[in-house]
């Protein structure tokens, strides 16, 4: 994904918010993005990515990303949205 595509597409937050958030604040916990940008407390899809960001950053990886095109993203959302289930967990997670 760019920088400036949204990982939380219910609040329109972007991969580059959440990265700057975690360098910036270094939260303990993923948990705690959402506190902060309200990224994950919608419909949930974007949970297991932002905890797959905020791990990234943890191990100070340069240039945190996520391995999907928006286009991609955004249909699998739409497919969790419709029946509940996720296709799979992010590649960097399994």
């Amino acid at each position: 994904m760019n920088p400036d595509d949204h990982v939380c597409l219910c609040f329109h937050v972007s991969q580059r918010k959440v990265v700057n958030y975690c360098k910036r604040e270094k939260p303990a916990v993923a948990s705690l993005i959402s506190e902060c940008l309200s990224a994950g407390t919608g419909c949930g899809w974007c949970v297991p990515f932002l905890k797959s960001l905020h791990q990234q950053c943890r191990d100070g990886v340069e240039k945190p990303d996520l391995p999907l095109s928006p286009e991609a993203y955004a249909k699998k959302r739409a497919a969790f949205r419709s029946t509940g289930k996720r296709e799979a967990a992010p590649e960097h997670e399994a």
